[in-house]
């Protein structure tokens, strides 16, 4: 399918819920510029970076510092104009300023170790963080069974049969502006990487907006621990696509025999 470039569409669309509003306030078929992102950031508490600088969203220049740098020390996060990918990352510091500074804060103090290391490989918590911030999920359960169906790659049983408790018991909040990129035209084998919180039943029926302050003060939490999360592999993969709704195909249960996106869990000993 071709890329979904309204903006009020994409409103529409499942697993944008954490950025719904930022895109129908923005509306248009392209993304705003950074001096519209700014303008946004006006009508809230300004996000800061992980050195307290105000975070606010400037066009990439040459000789400014690497990314993350120029994020922690002055708050300007290079923002391309016409850049979808960009786009979403910024609406991404809107709706998660918290967890945003605190994996700034993760990645700059990796890398003031790595320098001080003398070395040039960025190192599994580099690695990691980015994949997250890139293409990050928090699943907000009030199922352990089904957490547990989601850590074990039950997909049949987790998407198909637990289909009606999962929509009850189950949140998907997507993190990752990587992610939102993609979903405006999915393709087979779409992952993301998750993070599996408990909450209480009651937690959602919460209005969205509560629940993604809770997920934000919780992810900077869990991010702020130098052992949490310091690999790549101690994510949780999510096949987007499995999840009911996405894409219309999934609500055959052939759909789930695809071992392209579907696959099992490794054995413990590979």
């Amino acid at each position: 399918m071709a890329a979904i470039t309204d903006l009020g569409a994409l409103a529409e669309r499942p697993l944008f819920e954490p950025v719904a509003g930022w895109l129908q306030a923005f509306g248009g078929a392209a993304p705003p510029d950074a001096s519209a992102l700014n303008a946004a950031l006006a009508g809230m508490a300004p996000p800061e970076s992980a050195g307290g600088a105000p975070i606010r969203f400037v066009r990439p220049e040459a000789g400014k510092g690497s990314y993350e740098e120029r994020v922690f020390a002055r708050g300007e996060v290079e923002t391309r104009p016409g850049n979808w990918h960009d786009f979403f990352n910024a609406l991404a510091w809107l709706a998660y300023p918290q967890a945003k500074r605190s994996l700034n804060g993760r990645h700059h103090a990796a890398l003031q170790m790595q320098r001080a290391a003398g070395s040039v490989v960025r190192g599994s918590v580099r690695d990691a963080i980015t994949q997250f911030d890139e293409c990050g999920i928090v699943v907000a359960s009030a199922s352990a069974a089904l957490a547990e169906l989601l850590r074990t790659h039950q997909w049949m049983e987790l998407f198909w049969h637990r289909r009606a408790q999962l929509a009850r018991d189950m949140r998907c909040l997507v993190f990752g502006h990587a992610l939102w990129d993609q979903l405006r035209a999915p393709f087979v084998g779409l992952t993301a990487k998750a993070v599996v919180l408990e909450v209480e039943g009651a937690w959602l029926a919460r209005p969205l907006a509560l629940q993604l302050a809770d997920v934000d003060c919780r992810l900077a939490e869990i991010f702020s621990r130098p052992g949490a999360y310091a690999r790549p592999r101690d994510f949780q993969p999510l096949p987007l696509l499995g999840i009911p709704g996405v894409v219309a195909e999934n609500s055959d249960p052939s759909y789930y025999g695809d071992l392209r996106q579907f696959r099992p869990a490794r054995s413990a000993s590979r």
